[in-house]
């Protein structure tokens, strides 16, 4: 794999200014607004909001596929979003892991992992095997690689989605949800995982990445992402690290800092 030049200009890796949010299914509904927000290189932040606070909708914005309703958006300095071919290279840096994967379920495991590589860089499909082999290898997709996504369970899916988006080394990684409606068992390799990301995978040949994922309670990410921030009544507040999230007003994060319920 090709491994890009890394941000050294200093340049906010995502910087929003009085941004707001549209509804992916309505443009005309706004989910949250005044977004002011920065990302820097090697930041690893976590999103939180209850069910139908917008999350998905923030980060389908933030990875570029909607533009700010209102507001300025820059992503390494580039504003966003970026869909003209001229500046396709600066929208290639950043990866996204959508909800269940979102795979193409006429194509095998391997095959939508490799899409990328070959849509981007003109592989052919022995030139990808290396490539996307490791990608399966890491993420333990390796049994299913010429399956049909249909056959895999809901927490295969999403590593699958996570390998393709991580097949043309992005320098940023937004992550939609990862741990919802996974075991424990999957949950505890997706944080690993991300924590290695974050440092310094083989993958990205030792290259950290920034990260931002989504969530719906935080105590999961304890100990693992470094900065949080919350989507709460058309709003948005970058909490900072995990102990300004619990000095934070009570209203703001109660419900999002509930603790897990054990199970006997």
């Amino acid at each position: 794999m090709t491994d890009p030049t890394p941000n050294r200009t200093g340049v906010p890796a995502i910087e929003m200014t009085g941004v707001a949010v549209s509804a992916m299914r309505d443009l005309e509904t706004v989910v949250a607004e005044e977004i002011n927000w920065t990302v820097n290189a090697g930041d690893y932040w976590v999103v939180a909001g209850l069910h139908g606070s917008g999350k998905s909708d923030f980060l389908m914005l933030t990875g570029g596929l909607i533009g700010p309703r209102r507001g300025q958006y820059r992503f390494f300095g580039e504003e966003m979003p970026i869909f003209e071919e001229a500046r396709l290279k600066a929208r290639l840096r950043l990866g996204l892991v959508f909800d269940g994967g979102q795979l193409f379920h006429d194509l095998t495991v391997a095959e939508n992992v490799a899409l990328p590589l070959r849509y981007h860089h003109n592989l052919s499909r022995a030139e990808g095997t290396a490539a996307v082999g490791e990608l399966l290898e890491y993420t333990e997709l390796t049994p299913w690689a010429q399956s049909m996504p249909g056959i895999l369970g809901h927490s295969w899916q999403k590593r699958a989605g996570l390998a393709r988006a991580l097949a043309l080394q992005p320098e940023v990684l937004l992550v939609d949800d990862p741990l919802a409606g996974l075991d424990p068992r999957h949950v505890h390799w997706w944080l690993g995982f991300l924590d290695q990301l974050s440092k310094g995978h083989p993958l990205m040949h030792g290259r950290p990445l920034t990260l931002v994922a989504t969530t719906a309670e935080f105590h999961p990410w304890k100990g693992h992402a470094r900065q949080f921030a919350v989507l709460r009544n058309h709003g948005f507040a970058a909490l900072g690290p995990w102990g300004q999230l619990e000095a934070a007003s009570e209203e703001l994060v109660r419900e999002l800092l509930t603790e897990p319920r054990q199970t006997e």
